[in-house]
């Protein structure tokens, strides 16, 4: 996969080559940092986002659930109303096969999610940015009990900070944590686990070009769960790209391979 990728020894031109793209990216007022952007558990907007911003995602995944699949999709939009300010509204589907399996969930939407995040920190002698944020999930119930039960099922409050290092021209690192509370309407109570997502990318010489990986954690008080991603990232057209990622879990016990294909759309994207 490398070698089609085109990676290879550095060389002068490269550099010379990366060096520009960076200029093109970074080199504009105010101050931003080039990170390559995780593909699963992606940001809400760019690390030090410039005003106008915005970008279209849509994603689909499978998931291998040992007695059932699971299938998933998403809509979301994402824009930048002020420098550094990232705003975010999604929709994520459940989607499972009827008649395939008994004990298969009823297909939903899941919830209704709106974020914002804030990159307080932009450093280019580090090349290093920083943000925090919120996402808030309103829980919906499944499809099948529109209109016989009730329609909203709990709230997911979901705060995080996100670091991002570049090393050298090439080289990305990233690391996305914070808790969650899902608080359920039905009897109460709230449930807490944390997040921590860390991420690895190599970015393609001169190009948004990337393969990496993707490390989800998620910890609770007596469990551990990780699903490791490995991933890349393909430009198919100035403001067109697509993200390709599988899903290995350590524990299989729930969860076996997956897959997730992200399409990702700049309007008005210049390199």
């Amino acid at each position: 996969m490398i070698a089609i990728l085109g990676v290879k020894a550095q060389n002068p031109e490269k550099k010379e080559q990366d060096s520009v793209y960076i200029d093109e990216i970074e080199k504009q007022a105010p101050v931003k940092i080039l990170h390559a952007e995780p593909l699963y558990i992606d940001l809400i907007r760019d690390l030090g986002a410039r005003k106008g911003e915005k970008e279209w995602n849509v994603g689909f995944g499978i998931t291998d659930r040992s007695v059932y699949d699971e299938y998933e999709a998403l809509v979301e939009y994402e824009w930048a109303p002020l420098d550094r300010l990232g705003l975010e509204v999604e929709l994520p589907f459940s989607i499972y096969p009827s008649g395939m399996n008994g004990n298969a969930p009823s297909s939903k939407l899941n919830s209704l999610k709106i974020a914002g995040q804030y990159s307080f920190f932009v450093s280019e002698k580090f090349n290093t940015s920083m943000a925090i944020g919120y996402i808030h999930e309103l829980e919906l119930t499944e499809f099948v009990n529109y209109g016989t039960e009730q329609l909203f099922t709990g709230n997911v409050y979901n705060p995080f900070y996100i670091v991002a290092k570049r090393w050298g021209s090439n080289f990305h690192s990233l690391l996305y944590t914070g808790p969650q509370f899902l608080h359920h309407f039905s009897n109460g109570l709230v449930e807490t686990n944390w997040q921590i997502n860390s991420n690895f990318h190599y970015m393609i010489s001169g190009t948004r070009n990337f393969i990496g990986i993707e490390l989800n954690k998620n910890v609770g008080t007596d469990y551990f769960d990780m699903t490791i991603r490995p991933q890349m990232r393909l430009g198919i057209m100035d403001n067109l790209l697509i993200g390709i990622v599988a899903g290995v879990p350590i524990s299989r016990d729930n969860e076996r391979f997956s897959t997730f294909l992200r399409l990702i759309y700049e309007p008005g994207h210049r390199k």
